[in-house]
C-alpha cells in the first residue's frame, strides 16, 4: 500500500516561483547584464528573477514546517472588494498619471488599494496615501530627479 503525504499548497507556490525566477535569470543572461554603474538591459530582469527565486525558496522552506496555529482549515471566501479596488487603483494610476501627474496618480493607487483591505479605514487609507506621496516626492523628484511632472493638468 502506497501512502501519499499531503504537501501544502505553499510548497507548490514556492517551487513555481523558483522555476519562474530561474527561467527569468536564464533569459536575462542572453542580454548584456553590465555592472551596477552601467546597467545593461538584462540587469533588472536578472535581479528580479533572483529575488523571485530567493522568495520561492523561503516560501517552500516555510511550507515544510507550517506553524501549528495555521493548520486549522478556513473556508474560502473570494474577496471581491479587494479585486475591484486593486483593479480600479491600476486604472486610476494610468489615467491620473497621464492627465494629472505623478503625485495624484500615486495617491490614487495607494488609497484605492488600501481600501481593498477590509481592516483599513478611510482615515488610515488617507494617511497611508499621503505618506506614500511624500516618499514618492523625495525619492523620484529630489533624489532620482525623474523627469515626470509632479502635477499637471492636460486633456489631450
Amino acid at each position: 500500500m502506497i501512502v501519499f503525504r499531503k504537501i501544502p499548497q505553499d510548497y507548490y507556490a514556492g517551487i513555481l516561483m523558483i522555476v519562474i525566477g530561474g527561467a527569468t535569470m536564464m533569459q536575462a543572461q542572453t542580454y548584456q547584464i553590465g555592472t551596477l554603474d552601467d546597467m545593461g538591459p538584462g540587469y533588472f530582469p536578472f535581479a528580479i528573477g533572483a529575488l523571485m527565486a530567493i522568495t520561492g525558496i523561503t516560501i517552500a522552506l516555510g511550507a515544510r514546517h507550517p506553524a501549528k496555529d495555521l493548520i486549522a482549515e478556513k473556508s474560502f471566501v473570494f474577496e471581491w472588494r479587494g479585486l475591484i479596488c486593486i483593479c480600479l487603483s491600476i486604472v486610476a494610476f494610468v489615467v491620473l498619471g497621464h492627465f494629472g501627474g505623478l503625485l495624484p496618480a500615486t495617491f490614487a493607487i495607494v488609497f484605492l488599494s488600501a481600501l481593498g483591505d477590509r481592516e483599513n479605514t478611510w482615515k488610515s487609507a488617507l494617511i497611508l496615501a499621503a505618506l506614500m506621496c511624500c516618499v514618492c516626492f523625495v525619492v523620484f523628484s529630489l533624489l532620482l530627479r525623474v523627469q515626470l511632472p509632479l502635477f499637471q493638468w492636460s486633456i489631450r
